[in-house]
């Protein structure tokens, strides 16, 4: 019997910064799915720093990315975007100031492509964010869209 291929899923944000919470939190809604009926070879994460990424789906086959993003769509909006070794870098446009990281999830990407660490499959699950305020809770149209970003990465995952 053939061993399943690893997929991690990253929900990435500081718990503590209003919207940027928002991957963290379907993260973890995620894995509590996941604990109910469980997908082989799926590891679920919380990490606040996009550098590391890179390490984290190294020898990942597939790597969902949860995340706020700003792209100038009304907050709670859903973005999917994909990227790998053989297709586009993500647009600034879908991951514009990504939260409050630094560097950002683009670059992560890019880095981990320049280092061939990137896996064959990235697909970021994006929710447009509204605020970023220190001790703040998730906005409410991003609160809302929590359920419809834990579908979709459940969907990714498959049966």
């Amino acid at each position: 019997m053939t061993r399943p291929r690893r997929r991690v899923v990253v929900g990435l944000g500081a718990p503590d910064r209003g919207d940027d919470a928002v991957g963290p939190t379907v993260a973890r809604v995620v894995a509590a799915e996941l604990a109910a009926r469980p997908v082989p070879g799926v590891e679920v994460l919380e990490r606040e720093d996009p550098t590391a990424l890179i390490d984290v789906w190294a020898d990942a086959a597939m790597a969902v990315v949860c995340d706020a993003v700003r792209s100038g769509a009304p907050p709670g909006t859903l973005h999917v975007v994909r990227t790998g070794p053989d297709l586009p870098p993500l647009s600034d446009m879908h991951v514009q100031e990504a939260g409050t990281h630094d560097f950002g999830l683009a670059s992560a990407v890019e880095l981990a492509r320049a280092l061939g660490r990137l896996p064959e499959q990235v697909v970021v699950v994006g929710v447009e964010a509204r605020s970023f305020d220190w001790s703040a809770p998730l906005t409410p149209a991003v609160a809302a869209a929590v359920p419809s970003a834990v579908t979709e990465v459940l969907t990714l995952l498959g049966p």
